[in-house]
C-alpha cells in the first residue's frame, strides 16, 4: 500500500466547505459528524473541522512571487491540472496567483495555482508533465 498525506484544519462553515470541496474542486466525500467533514483531496486525507482557520501571511517567495504561508495544496499530472484550472475559472474561483508556469526550461519546471477556500485557507495546486521533476534539484 501506498502512504497517504492527512491534513486536518479549521473551517468556519461544513456547508460552505461541502460546496466548494465537494462542488468546485470535485473531491469526494468521506465520514462526517456534525463538527468535522473528511474528503479525498486528490487521493489523500483532508479533514475540515469547524474553528479558526490558521493564520497566514505573504512571507513565501517564490519565483517572482510572494506567497501565503502557510498553505497547502496537491501535486498533479499536467493534464489533471488544466483540467482543474478550467474548473476553478468556470466556478469563478478567484486565484491569488492565476495558473502559470514556474522555472521554465529548469529542472523542477511546473505549473501552479494559487486560491483560498470559502474560510480563507490557502491552496496551492502544482502541475507537472514529469514526475521525476517533481523533487530535481
Amino acid at each position: 500500500m501506498r502512504s497517504l498525506f492527512h491534513l486536518a484544519i479549521h473551517v468556519t462553515d461544513l456547508d460552505e466547505a461541502r460546496a466548494f470541496y465537494g462542488g468546485v474542486l470535485g473531491c469526494t466525500e468521506g465520514r462526517s459528524a456534525p463538527t468535522w467533514v473528511d474528503f479525498d483531496f486528490f487521493g489523500h486525507q483532508l479533514s475540515l473541522h469547524l474553528g479558526q482557520p490558521f493564520a497566514t501571511d505573504r512571507t513565501g517567495h517564490v519565483g517572482e512571487h510572494r506567497v501565503m504561508m502557510p498553505h497547502f495544496g496537491a501535486v498533479l499530472p499536467l493534464a489533471d491540472w488544466l483540467a482543474l484550472a478550467d474548473r476553478l475559472a468556470a466556478h469563478g474561483v478567484a486565484f491569488d496567483i492565476p495558473p502559470v508556469i514556474r522555472f521554465e526550461g529548469e529542472p523542477g519546471e511546473q505549473r501552479t495555482m494559487f486560491f483560498t477556500d470559502p474560510s480563507g485557507n490557502p491552496i496551492e495546486i502544482k502541475g507537472f508533465r514529469d514526475w521525476q521533476g517533481v523533487f530535481a534539484a
